[in-house]
């Protein structure tokens, strides 16, 4: 793995803000030139630091889904038959392995919750579930 210097992670910072930020922006944020900007990007994405770039929903729209946290006890070697599953749902936003009594932690997040209750459903209903524990998100209070 690539050794990430104090530069590269103030780097990683602005575009974990905004990615589609000029190149000369970001480069005047940080005090470096715009090539070596340029550089540092393409040396993250070789490495595989930088995976990729994605959508962030504005808080607005986040709001107005209804979102919960569905903890997952599985029945023995069903985690990949059951991961793969739960990746083709769009609704399910997060997918953690968790210690403790319940293998997985996944976050929901659906347009109701008529909708959120059939995605627990068919979660609860999936070969390898044997129990679920859902809580409903009324807030949040901090997010980073």
């Amino acid at each position: 793995m690539t050794d990430i210097s104090t530069k590269d992670r103030e780097l990683i910072a602005v575009l974990s803000e905004n990615a589609r930020l000029p190149t000369a922006t970001i480069a005047k944020r940080l005090g470096l030139s715009r090539t070596t900007v340029q550089a540092r990007i393409e040396r993250l994405e070789r490495s595989g630091i930088i995976a990729g770039y994605g959508v962030r929903l504005s808080e607005e729209y986040e709001r107005g889904l209804v979102r919960a946290h569905v903890l997952i006890t599985l029945a023995a070697k069903a985690l990949p038959k059951v991961t793969q599953a739960l990746a083709g749902m769009e609704e399910v936003r997060m997918l953690h392995s968790v210690s403790g009594s319940f293998d997985l932690i996944a976050l929901l997040a659906a347009p109701s919750i008529g909708a959120l209750d059939l995605v627990i459903d068919a979660i609860g209903a999936l070969d390898g579930v044997e129990k679920t524990l859902s809580s409903i998100i009324l807030s949040t209070r901090i997010a980073r």
